[in-house]
């Protein structure tokens, strides 16, 4: 299954942002940090993840409603996909 890379521009910026926050997360773990803090910011970068993961399916959903006799997309896949995120 292929998604457009063009449709997947903001999932992109936001893995982009989480990768800068799992950094953060990393330099406040070799700093000795607050352990609430620590944990408050590695709960953002999983947020921040598990939304990129649903968008993305959500895109390949749309495309596959979109055009449903395609051999690209596969309904049963993208049900698999999104219930591998619960």
């Amino acid at each position: 299954m292929h998604i457009d890379s063009a449709d997947l521009k903001s999932v992109l910026a936001r893995l982009k942002r989480a990768r800068g926050q799992l950094g953060g997360v990393i330099a406040m773990i070799e700093d000795g940090r607050e352990c609430e803090d620590i944990v408050t910011q590695l709960a953002a970068v999983s947020k921040a993840v598990d939304r990129a993961a649903f968008q993305t399916i959500s895109t390949g959903l749309r495309q596959c409603l979109a055009d449903p006799d395609s051999d690209d997309l596969d309904a049963q896949k993208l049900e698999r996909l999104f219930l591998s995120l619960a």
